[in-house]
């Protein structure tokens, strides 16, 4: 039996990844490496398509991901997705920052797929980021999209900035917080946001 050679299928616009593999290929120039050696023959395309998946937020429209599953519903409790990975990079290094979402809605009317918040996480965080503004970015989006009595984000990351270069802190981690509506006003409903989200079931 004749075996098939294996052929990786990815979708990628090949104009943009010539011209990033290129200067990719200087960047190891200048950097003292010879990219035409055999291990780095293929490193400028691989590094080009690499940072095409991991920005590919851009090309994404967050709102349109929570409107794609919107559905009426009178609940009105807290809707809560906790442990979301997410993976992001340092807009100011360009250097990987990587930890958890939770996010938490009231709903007022109106509720989305639970898997569209986790979508809209990743759709911010697959671009060049700060923390800071992740967390602010997801807060709005969900509260614009479903004007909801309350949205609550808090973001708990570490980032190699601080690891593997600078002050080289091993152990550090960071945490963002962004609320709206009920969970600013009411400290009960923020209270129990954050008991939930500090809770590991076992």
């Amino acid at each position: 039996m004749e075996s098939k050679i294996y052929e990786k299928e990815e979708r990628f616009d090949p104009a943009k990844i010539e011209a990033l593999a290129s200067h990719y290929s200087e960047i190891l120039r200048l950097l003292g490496e010879d990219s035409s050696r055999e291990g780095l023959l293929k490193t400028p395309e691989r590094v080009a398509k690499a940072m095409a998946f991991l920005t590919k937020g851009y090309t994404q429209n967050p709102l349109d991901i929570i409107r794609s599953a919107m559905f009426r519903e009178e609940y009105k409790q807290m809707v809560l997705v906790k442990d979301i990975e997410l993976y992001s990079l340092c807009e100011h290094h360009m250097l990987p920052f990587y930890g958890k979402a939770h996010v938490a809605y009231i709903p007022n009317g109106r509720i989305t797929g639970l898997s569209k918040i986790a979508r809209v996480v990743e759709c911010f965080a697959r671009r060049l980021q700060v923390q800071e503004r992740l967390t602010v970015q997801i807060r709005d989006c969900i509260q614009e999209a479903l004007d909801p009595m309350g949205v609550a984000v808090v973001i708990e990351a570490s980032h190699m900035c601080m690891q593997m270069r600078g002050v080289e802190k091993q152990g550090s981690a960071t945490t963002t917080s962004a609320f709206t509506g009920i969970f600013l006003l009411d400290h009960r409903t923020r209270e129990e946001f954050m008991t939930l989200i500090s809770h590991r079931y076992r």
